[in-house]
Parts: structure tokens; C-alpha cells; sequence
């Protein structure tokens, strides 16, 4: 296959790419400031859908909306973010979410049902909003600082794993911690993952190792045992994903070239 956006390449660090959930579209997103859409025609060229150019935004994640008609971009250092609608192809600042008390906004999760984004905070704050309207519903916060956040597939619970290795189960309807647990050995928690079928969770740490538990004894155990450890990454997880039918395990670290391993 050729590079996808061979039509467009970046000026700078790309840090998103993402299929378009419903469309033959790729979306690349990156510290040139600008989110760019390309089709995706797997052998031949992918020609360009258009670029959008955000000044002075340096991209720090992008990702398409759960019904494919927005874009959702935050900056490395901004407060505020960006909504690209693709369908009026209008660019919608949302300069200030009341409630929200962050000098940098940067990391989100948008819940697989397409109800609410879960902006996570620093200070182990996080805040969930209304897809719809962008407006505060609740804030919860964990002990420490919160590093990486996954929804189950039924979008009824969050997984947070803060820096100090600890795992907290939220309910996103009461926004009542049900239950936390240790990850297994973190030092330090970068990564989490929830697969689709909700029977495995995924951390990743800063040494480098992908513990993986089942769902049930995570939610009943406080010191739960890792049905398997993942040892094959040197350098820090920065990446954990499952694929659709929870049959293989992307594990990644960006800290070094070609550390990615499918489990």
C-alpha cells in the first residue's frame, strides 16, 4: 500500500491517525497545525478530501466523532479546543468549558455510544461532558494524577489509571468510584485498554510491560493477578489498543523506533 496521506505529507510530528468509522477516510492530525482527510483506496494513490489549518495550535490528539460528522482536536498548550464539522464544513472554537479549570487541555476519550467526552485533567481531575453540547456534567477525580482513561464498550464504566499505578472503576451514570485496584509492578501507569467484548483490560507502564487482566477480577480484587504480562516492549508503553474481535493486542512505545508488537 502506499503512504496514506502521500497527497499531503505532514511538516511536522503526526499524532493521530485514524480510520473514519463509517467512511472509506483516513484522518491524519499533527504538530503542523493542521488536520488533514484523505480516501483511502488501499493500492492506488489516496487523493486528499481537504486540510484544515488551526493557527497556532500544534495538535496534541484528534479524533472523529462516534457518528464520523466531527472532528475533535486539543492542543499541546491550550486550554480551549476545536470541532470541525464536516458536514457544514464550518471550525467551531470552544474557547472555555465552565466548570472546567484547566490551564491545559490536551487528553480525551469519547465514549463508544457517542454520549459524553471525558476530558482528563491534571491534578487527577476529570471531567465528563455532553458530546452533544460540550457542557460540564460532573467532575470526578482520582488519587494522584490520571495518565490514561478507557470507557468499556457499553460506555457504562470508566477505567482510570493514574501515574502511581492504580486503577479506579468509575459508573458514569451516579460518577461513583465502584471499585480501584493495583496494577501488578507499575511504577508508573501511561496506557489503558478496554476490549470491545469487555472481558480483558490492558495497562501499559513506564517500563515497558502490558499487564492483562480479566474484566470480572478487576472489579472484585484489589491486588488482582495479570493473566498474562507482556514483556516484549524495552522502552515505556505508550500504546495499548485491541483490535475489534478482541483476537490480537497492539502494545507501543513511541520512545523508540518499530516497538510495536502484536500480541
Amino acid at each position: 500500500c502506499p503512504p496514506a496521506n502521500q497527497e499531503r505529507f505532514a511538516n511536522g510530528k503526526l499524532v493521530t491517525v485514524q480510520f473514519h468509522p463509517s467512511a472509506q477516510v483516513v484522518m491524519t492530525a499533527g504538530h503542523d497545525r493542521s488536520v488533514s482527510l484523505f480516501q483511502v483506496r488501499s493500492f492506488t494513490l489516496n487523493p486528499k478530501i481537504q486540510s484544515i489549518y488551526l493557527e497556532s495550535f500544534p495538535i496534541y490528539k484528534a479524533r472523529f466523532s462516534v457518528d464520523g460528522e466531527q472532528v475533535i482536536a486539543t492542543g499541546t498548550h491550550h486550554s480551549m479546543f476545536f470541532v470541525y464539522d464536516m458536514m457544514a464544513g464550518s471550525i467551531i472554537p470552544i474557547p472555555k468549558v465552565r466548570g472546567v479549570e484547566e490551564k491545559f487541555l490536551r487528553n480525551f476519550e469519547l465514549s463508544p455510544d457517542g454520549s459524553f467526552m471525558l476530558l482528563i485533567g491534571t491534578s487527577g481531575y476529570l471531567h465528563l461532558l455532553s458530546t452533544k453540547t460540550k457542557e460540564l456534567i460532573s467532575t470526578m477525580k482520582v488519587n494522584g494524577r490520571c495518565t490514561a482513561s478507557a470507557f468499556t464498550p457499553d460506555s457504562s464504566k470508566i477505567y482510570s489509571y493514574s501515574k502511581e499505578g492504580e486503577v479506579f472503576i468509575w459508573d458514569v451514570r451516579s460518577r461513583k468510584c465502584l471499585h480501584r485496584f493495583e496494577d501488578e509492578g507499575s511504577l508508573e501507569g501511561k496506557c489503558i485498554a478496554v476490549s470491545k467484548n469487555n472481558q480483558y483490560v490492558a495497562c501499559g507502564s513506564s517500563s515497558g510491560v502490558v499487564n492483562l487482566y480479566t474484566t470480572d477480577v478487576c472489579l472484585k480484587e484489589t491486588h488482582p493477578k495479570p493473566v498474562k504480562a507482556i514483556m516484549n516492549l524495552v522502552t515505556s508503553a505508550t500504546c495499548v489498543t485491541f483490535n475489534p474481535t478482541t483476537e490480537i493486542l497492539a502494545v507501543a512505545s513511541r520512545d523508540t523506533d518499530e516497538a510495536v508488537k502484536l500480541v
